[in-house]
């Protein structure tokens, strides 16, 4: 089944004969992280499936490419939504509240290209916008687009991955009555920082002259041009505003449809904001331990499956990790350090992902994994 997802449709007989570098073994060397020159990492791969010290030769850079050419781009995310539901099969991706929060949140990538004449070539500058499970370190989705597309723009490209039961944390460049609306529409929880310095919503702006903690309010309808065009309903919405005080002193205002404030008081937004900024901290790993800028080729399809290489090999560790904690029972004030755990998974992911791993090495490499940790001190503050 995951043959006929990875085939590009320019090429719907793909690697149907039996090449030197097969479909299990492109993803795999995809995965497991292109950070280097091109032939530098295949060759580094394959060394690492052999179990030899020595860097081996078995594939050129332009085998690689012309294989790759014939790998659909929606193979990989398709891969990595596979995985996590396996992941949630497996209770792996818990809820908070009976609801599985996501954090939203754009980056600007600026791609280290040459000039060249490839066909569909990559723009040296580009969007992505990660969809990211804080309560689990997984990345549910990252997808690709131009570097003058807005985030709410993308966002609303992006909403058929969510589903109601799902909690959006969104930061304050997303605040807009027809996105609140199609997130109501397709009954998808949120909660939007929208407290800004040039104005914004006129309810916000009375909540935060009121004094109040928290306050139901209705919104305008959407324009008829948003309407139009996003297909949103064209009618008021009524919406919770909640005011918290960060440790900073500033004052934060939150708009969500979580209007129950018995189940959820107006203190607790604090904490559910801040498990926003996991997804930033996510991006500066995947950008300085992964080299998410770094790309093995100049085509567009091919930036797009690096991403979507990089981001399953990060979740790919995140599970590790995870299992790593459990076997180990490491002290809740110690966090495992991702970076090292993602040194020691790079020898032996050509074997992990081709099932030639076996269960006493997997058990080291966790044991390996649960010794590097560092002292997490709760509510920490650093400057930007």
């Amino acid at each position: 089944s995951f043959l006929e997802v990875a085939r590009h449709r320019a090429h719907p007989n793909a690697f149907s004969r039996q090449r030197k570098l097969p479909l299990p073994a492109l993803v795999a060397a995809l995965v497991s992280g292109i950070a280097k020159s091109v032939q530098t990492e295949l060759d580094t791969f394959f060394a690492h499936l052999q179990e030899q010290a020595c860097l081996v030769r078995h594939v050129s850079e332009q085998a690689f490419a012309q294989a790759r050419a014939k790998l659909s781009h929606t193979a990989l995310p398709a891969l990595n939504a596979q995985f996590l539901r396996m992941v949630d099969e497996a209770g792996g991706i818990p809820r908070w509240c009976g609801l599985r929060r996501i954090a939203v949140d754009g980056s600007f990538l600026r791609f280290g290209l040459r000039a060249s004449h490839v066909p569909r070539a990559a723009s040296r500058e580009a969007l992505v916008l990660g969809c990211y499970l804080p309560d689990a370190q997984l990345m549910l989705a990252a997808t690709l687009h131009s570097a003058c597309t807005g985030e709410r723009q993308a966002l609303f490209e992006q909403l058929d991955s969510f589903a109601p039961g799902d909690l959006l944390l969104l930061d304050r460049g997303y605040p807009a009555r027809w996105l609140v609306g199609v997130l109501a529409q397709r009954s998808i929880d949120f909660c939007i920082r929208v407290d800004t310095s040039d104005g914004g919503f006129a309810a916000v702006q009375a909540f935060r002259k009121s004094g109040l903690d928290e306050q139901l309010v209705t919104l305008p309808p959407p324009q008829a041009a948003d309407v139009r065009d996003f297909g949103c309903p064209a009618e008021p919405l009524t919406v919770r505003l909640v005011r918290q005080r960060a440790p900073n002193g500033a004052i934060r205002v939150f708009m969500t449809s979580l209007l129950d404030a018995n189940r959820l008081p107006a203190a607790d937004f604090g904490e559910i904001y801040h498990t926003r900024w996991s997804v930033e901290e996510t991006f500066k790993r995947l950008k300085h331990r992964l080299n998410l800028e770094h790309v093995s080729g100049l085509s567009h399809l091919a930036v797009q499956q690096d991403i979507a290489a990089k981001v399953l090999c990060d979740n790919i560790a995140a599970v590790l990790a995870a299992a790593a904690r459990q076997q180990h029972l490491i002290a809740p004030q110690r966090r495992i350090n991702r970076a090292y755990a993602r040194s020691a998974l790079k020898p032996v992911t050509p074997l992990l992902l081709l099932g030639r791993l076996c269960g006493k090495a997997l058990c080291e490499l966790l044991s390996l994994i649960a010794r590097k940790t560092f002292l997490h001190r709760p509510g920490l503050s650093k400057p930007r």
